[in-house]
This record gives C-alpha cells, sequence and structure tokens, in this order.
C-alpha cells in the first residue's frame, strides 16, 4: 500500500481534527461541567491517534495518547478540569499542530515533547492537584529519560487468574517476561510481522496477555507496537534475539520478571485504583442533598460538515475533497469559453439568422447556469479564517492578563477562495491590534466605568456584490491628538497639513507606512509593522478598509472585499477608438451632463448629483487618451463610482453596454499602472483594460 497516496487525505483531516479539538476545548473551558464536549473532544483525539498511528508518525501518535488519557479521566467523571489541565491540552495541541506543519513541508512529523507528556503524566497521578503540579511537571521527565526499565502500560494491568499463572510459573523456576516489540514505521504489512512475532513467542512458550488483543493485532488494528506477558522455556537473550531475527523490527524490550517485580506490578495500580475510591466515597459523604445536580441530557454534538448522522445508521457522503488546482483550472477552461460565448453572441447578431440566434440564446442560459456554480465551487465561508481565532485571542489574553470576549456573526458568509486565502493575515494584525492597542488592562477598564471584560466584534455580512469583514471593540478609542503627534514627528504629514485633517482622515494615518503608537516593542505589537500591511494587502484584493473611533468608546474597522476575483459583471465603455470596462459593483449610475453644469471649487472641477457636491474625474486625462478630450463637447456622459461612503463622476465619451467579463492580471512586468486594475479579452477578441475606481477618487 502506498502510504504517499494517503498523506494528502491525512493531513487534511488532522487539520479538521485538531480544529475541532481547539474548538470544543475553548467552549470546554467556559462549560467545564460539561461533559458532552469533553466526550467530542475523546472521539477527536482518540481518532488522530488512529490516523497519525496508522500513516506511521509515532510521535503524534504517542502524544495524543497521553493526551487521550487524560480526557478518559475527564469524560469518566475521575478529573476535573482545572487551568493547569486547560493549559496543558492546549500546549499538547500547539505541538501537534506544529507536528502537521512539519508533516505538510515534507518533514518526519518528529518533536520534542518531553515536558508536555511530563505535565500530562503528572496530572494521571492520583495524588495530582493543581498547587503542586506546575513544580513537578519537570521531574517525569528526568526519570523517564534515566529509567533503564520500560514502563508498562495502564493497559497491561493483570487480573488476578494471569497474576496467579505468571506467579506460579515463576515458583516452578519458568521464565515470565514483559516484552515490548516495536515495528519500523516503514513496514507495509505490519500485522504480518506481528503474526512472524507470535509464532516465535508459542515456540518458545506461551503468551499469557497481549496489548492489544491478538484479534486486534491480526486486524491492524493496533499501532506499530505491541507487548506482550509470556512464560518461556529460553533465556531473556535468546528470545530478544529471536525476535530481532525478524525483519522490519525495530526493537524488542525483554524484561525478567521476579515475585518482586510482578508484586510491584499489580501494587501500583491497586493501591491508586483504591485512593482513587477513597476519595470518591469522601466526597459523596460530604456532599449534602441540596448539592446534588439534576441529571442533564447530554447537548447533541455538532453535526460533521459532511453532513453524517452523530449516531446510527451510516448514509452515503453528499461532500468529496476536490484539489485547489483542478478548481482553478476549471475557472481557467470557464472563462476561455466565456470570451468564445461573447463572440458568437456578436457574431450571430452580425448574420442575423434565427436558428443561430436561438443556439446561441440557449448556449447563454446554459452557460450562465454553469457560471453560477463554478463560481459557487470556489466559494468558501469565512469560518475556515475565523475558526482559529477564538484560540489566538484566549492566549493574547492570558498574555496580556486582560479578560476579553470575542464575538463571532457571520461566519458563514463565502467569499472567492483566492480571497479566502489571502485576508486571513489582515484579519490577525486589526485583531492584534484591537487586543494591544484598543482594549484597556482590567484596572483601566474598572476606573472607566466599564465592565472588566472587554468585548471585540468579528463580523461578517453581504452587501451588494461586496463582502463586508468589521473588527469593533469597545476600548479606550483611536488618541488622535497622539495620531496626528506622530504623524508630524515621523514626516507622514506637515504641520500645515496636519491643522487641516479632518478627525476621519486622523484616524486613517494610522495605516501610514512605519506609523505605530506603541509606547514600547512587544512581541504583540510596536514593531512599526502591521496596519500598513493591512491596508496595502486589502487594497491588492481590489479592496478597502476604513476605521470609524471614538475617544473612550472604541474603534470599528471596516473592510470591504470583492465576492469574487475571477468573472465580474462590468460597463463597457470607449475613449475614442480604445475599449475600457468599469465594475459593475462600483457604479451607482450613469448619466449625461453639460458643460454649464461643470463648476470649478477651489480649482477643482465639480457637479451637483443627488443635492451633493461631488468631484469631476477626466478618464481622458488620467489615462492620457491619444484620440479624445471632453472638453470639444457640449453634453458628456458619465459614470457616478462609490469608494466606501465617497462619491465621484468620470467622464466618459460612449457606453458600449453591460458584460460578463473574465478578470485577467497584467502580469509582473506592468505593476502600478494608475488607475488600472486588469484587463480582459472582448467578443470581438480585442483587449480591453479594467479601471480600478478605487484609484480615481481620492
Amino acid at each position: 500500500m502506498d502510504m504517499n497516496a494517503y498523506l494528502s487525505m491525512f493531513i487534511d483531516e488532522s487539520n479538521d481534527h485538531l480544529q475541532s479539538l481547539n474548538e470544543n476545548l475553548l467552549r470546554l473551558e467556559s462549560e467545564p461541567e460539561e461533559l458532552s464536549i469533553v466526550q467530542s473532544i475523546f472521539r477527536s483525539a482518540h481518532t488522530l491517534k488512529g490516523m497519525s498511528a496508522t500513516m506511521g508518525f509515532e510521535d503524534l501518535a504517542a502524544l495524543t495518547h497521553e493526551m487521550e488519557n487524560v480526557l478518559d479521566l475527564v469524560r469518566n467523571e475521575k478529573l476535573k478540569m482545572d487551568s493547569f489541565i486547560f493549559d496543558t491540552l492546549f500546549k499538547g495541541l500547539d505541538a501537534l499542530e506544529a507536528m502537521v506543519q512539519d508533516i505538510v513541508g515534507g518533514g518526519t512529523g518528529k518533536a520534542d515533547v518531553t515536558a508536555i507528556v511530563a505535565s500530562l503524566q503528572v496530572i494521571l497521578k492520583s495524588d495530582y492537584s493543581p498547587a503542586k503540579a506546575a513544580g513537578q511537571a519537570q521531574a517525569p521527565a528526568a526519570a523517564a529519560a534515566t529509567s533503564a526499565v520500560p514502563l508498562v502500560a495502564e493497559e497491561m494491568l493483570l487480573d488476578e487468574y494471569q497474576s496467579s499463572v505468571l506467579l506460579q510459573s515463576i515458583e516452578s523456576g519458568h521464565h515470565v517476561f514483559h516484552v515490548q516489540i516495536a515495528i519500523r514505521d516503514s513496514c507495509l504489512l505490519k500485522a504480518v510481522r506481528a503474526y512472524m512475532v507470535f509464532e516465535v513467542l508459542e515456540r518458545s512458550g506461551e503468551v499469557i496477555k497481549s496489548n492489544p488483543s491478538v484479534q486486534d493485532i491480526e486486524q491492524e488494528k493496533f499501532d506499530f507496537s505491541f507487548a506482550v506477558f509470556i512464560v518461556s522455556n529460553i533465556s531473556k537473550e535468546e528470545l530478544e534475539a529471536q525476535i530481532l531475527n525478524i525483519s522490519e523490527i525495530e526493537s524488542a524490550v525483554v524484561m525478567a520478571l521476579d515475585k518482586e517485580s510482578l508484586a510491584e506490578l499489580n501494587a501500583a495500580p491497586a493501591a491508586a485504583a483504591a485512593e482513587t475510591a477513597a476519595m470518591e466515597e469522601a466526597l459523596t459523604a460530604v456532599q449534602s442533598p441540596k448539592e446534588e445536580q439534576p441529571v442533564r441530557p447530554a447537548a447533541p454534538a455538532k453535526a460533521p460538515a459532511s453532513g453524517a448522522p452523530a449516531g446510527g445508521a451510516a448514509v452515503a457522503s453528499r461532500t468529496i475533497r476536490v484539489d485547489i488546482e483542478r478548481l482553478d483550472t476549471l475557472m481557467n477552461l470557464f472563462s476561455e469559453m466565456l470570451i468564445d460565448r461573447v463572440r458568437l453572441e456578436q457574431l450571430a447578431s452580425e448574420i442575423k439568422r434565427s436558428d443561430l440566434t436561438e443556439t446561441v440564446e440557449h448556449l447563454s442560459r446554459v452557460s450562465s447556469d454553469l457560471q453560477s456554480i463554478v463560481l459557487k465551487l470556489r466559494m468558501v465561508p469565512v469560518d475556515s479564517v475565523f475558526n482559529r481565532f477564538p484560540r489566538m485571542i484566549r492566549d493574547l489574553a492570558k498574555s496580556l492578563d486582560k479578560k476579553i470576549d470575542l464575538v463571532i456573526t457571520g461566519a458563514d458568509t463565502e467569499l472567492d477562495r483566492t480571497v479566502i486565502d489571502e485576508i486571513g493575515d489582515p484579519l490577525v494584525h486589526l485583531l492584534r491590534n484591537s487586543v494591544d492597542h484598543g482594549l484597556e488592562t482590567i484596572d483601566e477598564r474598572i476606573a472607566a466605568g466599564k465592565p472588566e471584560t472587554g468585548t471585540i466584534y468579528l463580523r461578517a455580512f453581504h452587501s451588494g456584490n461586496h463582502v463586508f469583514i468589521e473588527v469593533e471593540e469597545d476600548g479606550r478609542g483611536i488618541n488622535q491628538e497622539k495620531v496626528l503627534q506622530i504623524a508630524v514627528k515621523n514626516g507622514v504629514v506637515s504641520e500645515e497639513a496636519a491643522s487641516r485633517l479632518s478627525p476621519d482622515e486622523i484616524n486613517m494615518l494610522i495605516f501610514a507606512p512605519g506609523f505605530s503608537t506603541a509606547d514600547k516593542i512587544s512581541d504583540i505589537s510596536g514593531r512599526g509593522v502591521g496596519l500598513d500591511v493591512v491596508k496595502s494587502k486589502i487594497t491588492s484584493l481590489g479592496g478597502n478598509v476604513t476605521v470609524d473611533s471614538a475617544a473612550g468608546r472604541g474603534s470599528k474597522f471596516s473592510v470591504q472585499l470583492p465576492l469574487t476575483l475571477s468573472i465580474i459583471s462590468a460597463m463597457l465603455i470607449k475613449l475614442g477608438s480604445e475599449k475600457y470596462a468599469i465594475p459593475l459593483s462600483s457604479i451607482v449610475e450613469t448619466g449625461i451632463i453639460r458643460k454649464e453644469q461643470i463648476v470649478n471649487v477651489h480649482g477643482n472641477r465639480m457637479i451637483e448629483f443627488r443635492n451633493s457636491i461631488i468631484p469631476l474625474v477626466s478618464l481622458s486625462k488620467v489615462l492620457e487618451s491619444p484620440d479624445y478630450d471632453e472638453n470639444e463637447e457640449q453634453e458628456t456622459e458619465i459614470v457616478v463610482i462609490r469608494k466606501g461612503d465617497k462619491w465621484a463622476a468620470v467622464m466618459v465619451d460612449e457606453f458600449i453596454g453591460q458584460s460578463e467579463i473574465v478578470l485577467k492580471t497584467l502580469g509582473k512586468y506592468l505593476t502600478n499602472i494608475e488607475a488600472i486594475s486588469g484587463a480582459t479579452i472582448l467578443g470581438d477578441g480585442y483587449v480591453a483594460l479594467i479601471i480600478d475606481p478605487n484609484a480615481l477618487i481620492k
């Protein structure tokens, strides 16, 4: 079996399980008594462990197994969650994510997790208490590293009959061994190798107990290692040599047992069980009838994305995973078909044959439906980006000693995959800025008469052909006086220009390159990078970012993004002999103005539009049109465009009509061309440049 064929599936499913573990652990932190959440966490951890072991990533499987042991105690109500356990499990998740990322990069997925395992083993001890756990966490790691005696897993504990058989065998002079066998990670048929090991063991004696069971091993339901208790008639050295003689066996650790060691194996778990039972009995005795809680039905688990039921009969999967490159190829092929469709429509209008016109009209309807489906295939809920933020906010709040509540709405809002891939980092910057600069410390909030817990709202919603993402917090707001001082000091604006800035323009200064109001540099902010990166990235996506702030009440960052970057509706216009396209999403309306309607305000040409005065832009001058000058016209057609809450009128020569166009980039050789965002191929085969309306409104 070629494991490489399953690697991509393993990575995708591992990321899904890790995300589920993060989300459910955060839920459990706010509802630590809710055992149904623990059950969901345990199932995800158990599945991840099995997948990792099957793929041969033993470090991943081993760490998940230790975490699973802790969760097992919690779900069986033998252990209560506390801050130390939560922190340790979150550290374990971080390590698991790092291992998976290492595998993504072609690595082996190995990592040094000794400290985390030590903390987990401290939690598993019967005398665990959070007060002394932190101090004890390092000791087990050192002990495990220096001990020459292999640890016997809890699953290998013997029952009364098995213990009696081994004890009698020792008293009769037979050799009794505990054998730990590890098969190489590269072994493709591990069950066959295990069968060969059992053949050797049974020729030399009798296997008393196996973990996992022989049946599970035969069905490959085990990691790349297993252990047995055996009564043998050969020596330790001979047994070890015979096992290692089998190919693809990584190691065989044989430990001889005598009466004392056998008694210790049985005494330790028995004492732990007795102590646990005593503690439970004491708690039951202390608890008064008034403190007894009614039994609540377990909350239903969140339905899996595939639509499979939480339990009961299995149903056919309704979703499949598709490689992103295939979707890109599909989009490119459809783009070429769209160009040919427009060309056919033009030819049909020229030839004017009824049968050809009918066929082309049917083709147009079918291709329009196909276009809708292709675009929807590329649409991804922003939840795939948002779901990483609750954990990030939790960790930032702990590091800054702040109390923060993150409220997410509209996570099912969909965006083009291309936009989704790029928007994550800008949102990380905005959220970290809100946590560090926006929200006050607990003492500052109490002094200001606010709740000690600050709130950050992360919203997403559709509006027209755009998606808006808002990051809002109820913090201290932007200190405009401080912003102006730093802007002047850093040369972002002159003192004279600063005096003329409106409050909104002052707020936008925080997006200037190198601008920072941090008093000190930290790991979170204050390095002079961040919001300028946010603005440049969002602008490159064809979007826009604005900020609204009120001192003492907080700030709101609003990000406007296009729904898709591939196929857009546009208005085709002419400037003399040249054709251009303006995205419909930015057009308010079209109209005609006469020369006498144009007025000059402080040297700028303006027109009156719907009881407002808006600027008038000469597109022919911006684009240096060679054969069109609107100054020679008595009447000029205009397109009113919008950028946020700012409007402008653009003078054009002639309207051609609306069309679906395929957006093509200009390539790396034609960069930073003013007012042009790309190009498209028209039905007649000619290229039309696509106007960037954002660049026309200053």
